[in-house]
Order: C-alpha cells, then sequence, then structure tokens
C-alpha cells in the first residue's frame, strides 16, 4: 500500500516538472481575446467602408443634380444613381430610403430622424419628392441604407444599435444650392 502511495507520488511530482504544453494552456487562455479584438476590428473595416462608399455615391448623386445632369429627380432615379456610384453596398435598391427637404437658408431647422426601410413590411411605401428645388434653393437629401452585420454574434457585430430585423443603418447627408439655369 505504501509503495502504491510512493508511485503515485513520484507520478505527480514528475507530471507538475513537466511543462509541455504550456504553450497551448497561454495560447487557449489568449485566444479568445484575441478573435474578439479580430472580429471587431473586421466588422468596423466594412462598416466604414460602405459608409465611405454611400457617401460617395451620395456626393456624385447631388453634384448630378446640382449641375442639370439629372433636370427633374425622382426617388427611383436618385437611388439607382447612389447605388451605381456606392457599388459596394449589397442590394442597395432594395435596402436604401431617400428623403429630400427644402430648407431656409436664413432659418434653419433641424430635420430629425430619417426614416429607413422597414424589413418586416413587404410592401414598402412609395415616395415622391414634392419639390426637388428651385433656382437658389437649398434642399437636403438624406439616405439611409440598412446592412446585415458581416459577423452578428460578437465583437462590434453584436453591439451596432440595430434597426429593422437585425440589421444596422447607414445615413448619408447631403445638400446643395439649385444653380440658376435660366
Amino acid at each position: 500500500m505504501i509503495g502504491m502511495i510512493t508511485k503515485l507520488a513520484q507520478r505527480l511530482r514528475a507530471f507538475r516538472a513537466d511543462d509541455s504544453g504550456n504553450g497551448t494552456l497561454e495560447l487557449m487562455l489568449v485566444l479568445p481575446g484575441f478573435m474578439l479584438l479580430f472580429t471587431s476590428a473586421y466588422e468596423g473595416g466594412v462598416m466604414s467602408t460602405r459608409h465611405v462608399m454611400l457617401e460617395r455615391g451620395m456626393d456624385q448623386t447631388v453634384r448630378e443634380v446640382r449641375i442639370g445632369r439629372i433636370p427633374n429627380p425622382t426617388n427611383d432615379v436618385l437611388s439607382a444613381r447612389i447605388c451605381e456610384y456606392a457599388s459596394i453596398i449589397p442590394d442597395c435598391l432594395t435596402n436604401i430610403r431617400l428623403e429630400m427637404k427644402r430648407r431656409d437658408m436664413r432659418n434653419w431647422v433641424p430635420m430629425g430622424d430619417i426614416d429607413c426601410v422597414d424589413l418586416d413590411e413587404p410592401n414598402q411605401p412609395v415616395i415622391t419628392f414634392s419639390n426637388t428645388g428651385g433656382n437658389n434653393e437649398l434642399m437636403v437629401l438624406r439616405a439611409c441604407v440598412l446592412f446585415e452585420p458581416m459577423i452578428p454574434s460578437t465583437g462590434l457585430g453584436k453591439h451596432i444599435p440595430k434597426k429593422s430585423q437585425g440589421s444596422y443603418a447607414l445615413v448619408a447627408t447631403s445638400s446643395y444650392v439649385m444653380e440658376p439655369f435660366q
């Protein structure tokens, strides 16, 4: 009996002295933190790229409206142009919602929140622009696009404020003054 206890004690001392596998243990302790950091950085990069492309699409489209290349802009025409310029945005035409309003240059009033596409509604209301701006009028165009997070269960994708069906919204705003053409 004492011999068995002695052998067990020797094996336990040998096990305690053996340091093989320490690297694996350290890796398993540190890996989840690095993966969380990596997935958050990836999600943030994708979100930033999409937002930059949405802003670029808005700027290019507003420039065309401002100089008269798009004489009578409609919601469909503007949406198509923005989505054409912002080619990285997935399923852009179905997930974009535009809002165009005339504003007084001398008495600016904040516009409030923008409505985004509601993915729970199968039929979205048709948006018509009642006034696309006349000569020397200040117009504000806003776009809201919904995206699915790339990695929705961890990191930044888990903590982004969601709008409709787990999608997050990117909003771009641009303003312009209609050039006098006459």
